[in-house]
């Protein structure tokens, strides 16, 4: 049941963070988009986990360093004003 768990969270993952890349590259979304940042960290943090569950831990350390990206990225979002100044 684990297994098939980790395998269904690896293929949601791998599919969050392509659609991510998609959208960006096809101009649908902006790479300060929150919808992109919470794709990212949503693909990333199940794909860390299905490969640290098949102890593939170079892709697993990946995973958390595209996290980590995405996260830090969130955070200036967040903290810039929700509109421009005229």
């Amino acid at each position: 049941m684990i297994k098939l768990l980790m395998d269904g969270l690896g293929w949601v993952g791998a599919f969050s963070v392509v659609l991510a890349y998609a959208c960006v590259s096809f101009r649908k979304i902006r790479p300060d988009a929150l919808l992109y940042q919470v794709l990212n960290v949503a693909g990333g943090l199940f794909l860390a986990l299905n490969t640290a569950y098949y102890h593939a831990y170079p892709s697993a350390f990946v995973n958390l360093v595209w996290i980590s990206i995405a996260l830090a990225a969130l955070a200036r979002i967040k903290g810039r004003p929700s509109y421009e100044p005229q």
